[in-house]
């Protein structure tokens, strides 16, 4: 049994201004992104400039800032954010969504995509193994910020974490770290590598991220203010889920299906 290490969500203080371990970590996996970018432009085809790589990573972390930030007030907390609007800016402190920043960045890819005349599912697919990286220190800000912990277990690494309860609960955040940050990233690098028809690697990405999120869903406690949505087990990131795994099936099947065309021409 572990208990929680409760970290100081502060990072360090600069006079009154206070830079916390959840900002750091965007800042970590933006950062990462554009690193991984200019390692991809190495090895052709080269679809886009350095210079291009900067503005893209600009628009995509508006897109995840802002996409994120709306759909967390969208798909989970209207009500507090109504009667508060002030909390919006409150980022620190959590209450971003994955799927909302999805949305942000594909809105900010698809523009910029218009922008410098390149094809939409191509830059997402040279965009999709940048990403993990950002999301598994995303999970990591959660962890330290002590929030989004998991349902009781009685599994030897059952994790307590004292401001909730004396329950020892699976460490989710660690969970969707490994593998939406470490496993994500490894098998799209990897399957990047090579030549792969267009929509493929977008693909790949919606399918494996939509299938390890809607797992890790089972022991991740669901959103107090919310409980199950369908059939008394089913969480509101599994419903939101449910629609990237449908997408990244049909994008793959589409791939494949235009690349055996193609062979047979």
């Amino acid at each position: 049994m572990l208990t929680y290490p409760n970290i100081d969500p502060v990072l360090f203080h600069l006079g009154p201004l206070k830079i916390h371990w959840y900002g750091m970590m965007y800042l970590i996996g933006f950062g990462a992104a554009w690193w991984l970018a200019l390692q991809r432009l190495k090895h052709p085809p080269a679809i886009m400039t350095p210079v291009q790589i900067g503005d893209l990573v600009f628009y995509g972390a508006l897109g995840v800032v802002l996409g994120g930030r709306l759909g967390y007030i969208l798909f989970y907390d209207a009500a507090t954010y109504l009667n508060d609007p002030l909390t919006i800016f409150k980022v620190w402190q959590g209450g971003m969504s994955f799927h909302g920043g999805l949305l942000g960045v594909l809105i900010a890819v698809w523009f910029y995509s218009r922008k410098i005349k390149r094809r939409f599912f191509s830059v997402t697919d040279f965009v999709a193994p940048l990403i993990p990286i950002g999301l598994g220190a995303g999970r990591i800000g959660n962890f330290i910020n002590g929030e989004l912990w998991g349902r009781p277990t009685d599994l030897p690494w059952g994790m307590i974490f004292s401001h909730v309860d004396n329950l020892p609960r699976h460490p989710s955040q660690l969970y969707q770290a490994a593998l939406e940050g470490v496993v994500l990233f490894l098998v799209l690098w990897l399957f990047s590598k090579r030549p792969r028809p267009i929509m493929a690697v977008s693909g790949l990405f919606l399918i494996l991220y939509g299938l390890f999120r809607f797992l890790i869903e089972f022991v991740r406690t669901p959103d107090a203010h919310l409980g199950f949505i369908i059939f008394d087990w089913m969480t509101m990131g599994q419903l939101l889920t449910l629609p990237m795994l449908i997408a990244g099936i049909i994008l793959m099947v589409i791939a494949y299906y235009r690349q055996s065309l193609e062979q047979k021409i």
